[in-house]
């Protein structure tokens, strides 16, 4: 018997924390502590324990697929190949997309990139970063100059005041939780506010229960507060601030006064107050916040908000402080890093700069040029021109993602994959999307590839391979090689390992320059940005300046509006949704693991006791939740720990899916839509 340890990174959330796969003759068995990660210092939630037990399900797809008569039938990797091929070269570009994935390496986002606008000469690519993240990378982009957290996890715990606003921190990123308790264990006051009492609500020193969707009247009533009272950080505004007088303007109407934005939000004049001065006196306060924040049509207002704030109060560029917009996928930073995105190339070099369109141009080689200098098309306005310009999008690349299950509004983006004339979906399991594909590429998981992915602290770590991928699975940026190959750009795709990739990655980016293979292989591995090969990297951002050319940051006018869709007669109560602790997005990988779907088997819906009552539904009695969207059936679940009026679904399961009944609004500027606020009904399912 041969065994042996592995050291890699957790394919969940974005906390990057490490562990160790445990290996058995060749094959992954278990995950084991490793200690000397900074990130989880041997800790692992659920997910993290039991991230083994999908590896080698016996339903991995392990051979490449064509659709013959509806039906799926084993074909060679030549075959598959040359389809792939003949296909996207009877494509213009402009009628092509790709949906590249947060799940996979920095590399393999990099290679799809580079494929899309290189081979497919695309200006369409896109990942899942629209859907929980696109406000964030605007807003503290206008903002800072930058849109990535300020701040490193580690510091949090040396914050005096913590204020988690859009975020179930202690379920979702459960060893950033541990940093929030350690701060509080220093003396911080922990400020939490969400429509559910969570397990993250009570720890809290302050728990504030609000309506979803008013976050901007909560800030810009706080920043009211902070200067009535004089609390605002005067010298950092003077020094390092521009639009504070406009902002001034907007936050000190009546409108924003704490009586009025109790009536919007639902939390009482005096825990604002509280909250207020808590966090203004605090020697560091920091900001987290996740899908709460981001996923509305206000969601880049929203971001500006917390950014304001944080600015008002001087809280930027140092230890405990910063704007800790706490990313979900794991790989979600990365692959917004390696330009899976509509609008730019790797870090953030616009599509649109000439400059820039002619630095990847030179630098890829390809003979007949790249792309258009041009912006393209977001997922979700993807899923609009399917659906409404019959046509204009006819074939699609997919890796790694799973709309079928996570956009919104299902019923009209089944609509839009109905209209795809032809389908790529390259992934380890036959997802709910793969299923619609021409062909499935039998792609490997995190366990079976050496890679680097980059945490939501913009900490750049290592996957090392333990095992071999199953059958005739191949490595995401190899596949993509031998895709590149096939549309005739074999020079182009010549690489010979992961290592390769991104030593050509790091050569075209700056934020990624000084980093090598040799650098990252180290439990601390590195921040970005690390533009040389001698510099530390760049746990905090912001020290002394912002990211903007002028390095000032900027305020934002930020003006509250109401959600897209509010309770009306009709459809009496809101819908929010997330996640739980024991499961992952589409479920694709935790529902696949044995011990975490024992666990939580199914979804539910979360019904305030005297909502309940009113509606007759008893727990977990299966009721019938509607939209105008949809309905599903689901178990209620009653309970006294959400907001009055206020009801919740975690979205990761494919019999009652939440993605059924949300809202596809889009905030206008990010492109995401309102998951977090929608109005539903309930009925009681009559017995025939």
């Amino acid at each position: 018997m041969d065994m042996k340890y592995v050291q890699t990174t957790c394919p969940y959330c974005g906390t990057g924390c490490s562990f160790n796969l445990v290996v058995k003759d060749g094959k992954v068995v278990d995950t084991a502590p490793y200690h000397r990660s900074p990130v989880n210092e041997g800790k692992m939630c659920p997910k993290g324990t039991y991230a083994h037990e999908f590896v080698n399900r016996e339903d991995r797809l392990t051979v490449p697929l064509i659709k013959k008569d509806g039906k799926f039938v084993e074909a060679t990797w030549d075959e598959a190949y040359k389809l792939i091929a003949e296909k996207f070269k009877g494509y213009k570009p402009d009628e092509i997309a790709v949906l590249s994935s947060a799940r996979t390496s920095n590399e393999e986002n990099y290679a799809l990139m580079k494929l899309a606008r290189g081979a497919f000469k695309t200006r369409h690519i896109d990942h899942c970063a629209r859907l929980c993240h696109a406000s964030t990378v605007a807003g503290l982009a206008a903002s800072f100059g930058s849109g990535a957290m300020t701040n490193s996890i580690g510091d949090i715990a040396e914050s005096k005041c913590v204020f988690i606003l859009g975020s179930n921190t202690f379920e979702q990123h459960p060893l950033i939780g541990r940093r929030v308790m350690q701060a509080k264990m220093n003396g911080a006051k922990l400020i939490y506010a969400d429509p559910r009492y969570t397990c993250t609500g009570k720890q809290a020193d302050l728990y504030m229960q609000f309506r979803s969707g008013s976050d901007v009247a909560i800030l810009n009533g706080m920043m009211q507060e902070i200067i009535k009272n004089g609390w605002e950080d005067k010298e950092f505004i003077e020094s390092r601030v521009k639009g504070f007088e406009e902002l001034k303007a907007e936050v000190m109407q009546e409108k924003y006064s704490l009586e009025n934005v109790a009536k919007i939000s639902g939390i009482p004049p005096e825990q604002l107050k509280q909250a207020t001065e808590w966090f203004a006196k605090a020697e560091s306060a920091c900001i987290l916040y996740s899908m709460g924040i981001t996923q509305h049509t206000v969601g880049v207002d929203n971001v500006k908000s917390v950014a304001n704030i944080q600015m008002l109060t001087g809280n930027l560029g140092k230890a405990g402080a910063g704007v800790n917009a706490l990313r979900g996928q794991n790989n979600v930073q990365g692959a917004c890093d390696m330009g899976a995105l509509p609008v730019v190339f790797t870090g953030y070099q616009k599509v649109i700069d000439p400059a820039a369109h002619q630095k990847f141009a030179d630098g890829w080689g390809f003979p007949d040029g790249i792309c258009e200098a041009a912006n393209g098309y977001e997922v979700t306005t993807m899923m609009d021109v399917l659906t409404d310009k019959p046509g204009e999008l006819k074939a699609m690349y997919i890796m790694g993602e799973n709309p079928l299950i996570s956009d919104p509004d299902l019923t009209h983006v089944e609509h839009a994959f109905e209209a795809i004339e032809f389908l790529v979906v390259q992934d380890i399991f036959l997802t709910e999307t793969a299923q619609y594909a021409d062909v499935v590429l039998p792609a490997t998981c995190y366990a079976e590839k050496d890679g680097t992915q980059t945490s939501t602290e913009r900490r750049v770590q290592m996957w090392r391979k333990a095992q071999d991928p199953p059958g005739q699975a191949k490595v995401d940026w190899k596949i993509i090689a031998e895709v590149g190959a096939a549309m005739g750009y074999p020079e182009q795709f010549a690489w010979e390992s992961a290592e390769d990739v991104f030593n050509e990655m790091a050569g075209l980016t700056p934020s990624y320059h000084g980093m090598t293979y040799e650098r990252l292989n180290k439990p601390e591995a590195l921040h970005w940005p690390c533009p040389t090969e001698e510099h530390p990297g760049t746990p905090i951002l912001h020290i002394g300046k912002f990211s903007h050319p002028d390095g000032m940051g900027v305020m934002h006018v930020c003006e509250y509006k109401p959600p897209a869709e509010v309770p009306d007669e009709e459809y009496p109560y809101i819908l929010t949704t997330g996640r739980c602790i024991w499961h992952w997005h589409t479920g694709s990988m935790t529902r696949r693991s044995a011990t975490l779907d024992h666990e939580v088997p199914t979804g539910w819906i979360e019904i305030n006791t005297e909502d309940a009552a009113a509606l007759g539904i008893k727990d977990k009695e299966v009721v019938k939740a509607i939209t105008r969207r949809g309905e599903v059936e689901v178990p209620a679940k009653v309970t006294d720990e959400i907001m009055k009026g206020v009801m919740f679904m975690p979205f990761h399961f494919v019999e009652c899916a939440a993605n059924r009944l949300t809202n596809n609004a889009l905030d206008p500027i990010a492109k995401i839509p309102e998951f977090k606020a929608c109005s539903i009904k309930v009925e009681k399912i009559q017995e025939a």
